[in-house]
């Protein structure tokens, strides 16, 4: 089979690699749709930088995977051949409390491997997993909608899940790139009245309003979030998710969290300098730290997209075969659409 391997430099190599055999409770899995994430520009594409979660250890690129089930090993009985399905990109240990919860991102387990990090993952004709890291893809979304799931919109999801977004609460974005668009959409799908979205690229911002992923796009400044959410009650939207992963946008988000106000952080990187007895005490302020999703979040997400004929593939604003992933990932490094993708046949 082809594979696509990431040995730093902003270089992708393209090699053959040997068909995997499915063992006990593995399934094979051929590859119809495999996403780009920022993460693995950050800390693989252009320089190995990741210790411990983010230790890239040579193998097949790629952990937003989805395609059709060719194979399955001895004890696998809840998927089988034909079936279409995502792959939740952590496999844990399995037996943890973090695992048992569903959030095998968070087990520390020494066997917990990241497809696209350490075990092979999404950039190849075939995917080897494990059958507890897959989920059912409705037949209502395409592979590209699901893998876009597999990483992004789930990640999306659990922090306005977990800041409780409803109805009632206007939502700030600050970042649009994938991530943020995602939130913009689904706290829109929740029921938000209003979503203000923050980006200093005009190009993002161009592209939220234009998916309809915000109401109003602006480039962060106090003045212009004073126009967007201050009223007579106070300043802030009632919930604020940071998906810049920027010191910037995360003071941001916070600063503009409404009094007694929800806030996720969720991009990755930054260096956060606050004032906690200010920002954070006095105004009453609830912050999660948000790391990814669960599989049981992302079962929840696949079947509210479906309802809601709600497809996150929108996001994707360029695709290539996997014989051009070192364009596809150029393409994605410079950083000027939403989305990209690796796809192959769609075989619906």
């Amino acid at each position: 089979m082809r594979a696509a391997y990431l040995p730093g430099g902003s270089v992708v190599e393209l090699r053959e690699a040997p068909d995997p055999v499915a063992g006990p409770g593995q399934v094979l899995v051929a590859m119809r749709a495999s996403t780009i994430c920022g993460s693995d520009l950050r800390a693989i594409y252009r320089e190995h930088l990741g210790e411990g979660p983010e230790a890239y250890q040579g193998v097949v690129g790629g952990h937003e995977p989805a395609g059709r089930v060719v194979a399955t090993g001895p004890g696998v009985e809840r998927v089988g051949v034909g079936d279409r399905v995502v792959v939740y990109h952590i496999s844990g240990c399995g037996q943890c409390a973090e695992c048992r919860r569903g959030y095998q991102i968070s087990c520390t387990a020494p066997g917990r491997a990241a497809y696209g990090w350490q075990r092979d993952g999404g950039h190849a004709d075939l995917l080897l997993a494990q059958e507890r890291d897959l989920l059912a893809l409705p037949e209502e979304l395409s592979f590209l909608d699901g893998a876009v799931v597999a990483c992004g919109f789930g990640t999306a999801y659990e922090a306005l899940r977990r800041t409780d977004v409803s109805g009632a609460d206007r939502v700030l974005v600050t970042g649009l790139g994938p991530v943020g668009l995602a939130a913009g959409m689904l706290a829109r799908a929740l029921g938000s009245p209003l979503v203000v979205g923050t980006d200093p690229s005009p190009g993002r911002r161009a592209l939220a309003l234009e998916l309809g992923a915000v109401d109003a796009a602006v480039a962060g400044s106090d003045a212009d979030l004073a126009d967007l959410l201050v009223d007579r009650d106070g300043e802030g939207a009632e919930v604020a998710v940071d998906c810049s992963g920027s010191g910037r946008g995360q003071l941001t988000a916070l600063r503009w969290t409404r009094r007694w106000g929800r806030a996720a952080l969720v991009g990755e990187g930054g260096h956060l300098e606050v004032d906690v007895s200010e920002v954070l005490i006095h105004r009453q302020l609830t912050v999660h730290g948000s790391w990814v999703t669960s599989t049981v979040r992302m079962g929840e997400l696949l079947a509210a997209l479906a309802r809601w004929d709600l497809h996150p593939q929108r996001l994707v604003t360029a695709t290539y075969p996997l014989a051009e992933a070192a364009a596809a990932y150029a393409d994605a490094d410079a950083g000027a659409g939403g989305k990209v993708g690796i796809v192959w046949p769609d075989e619906r």
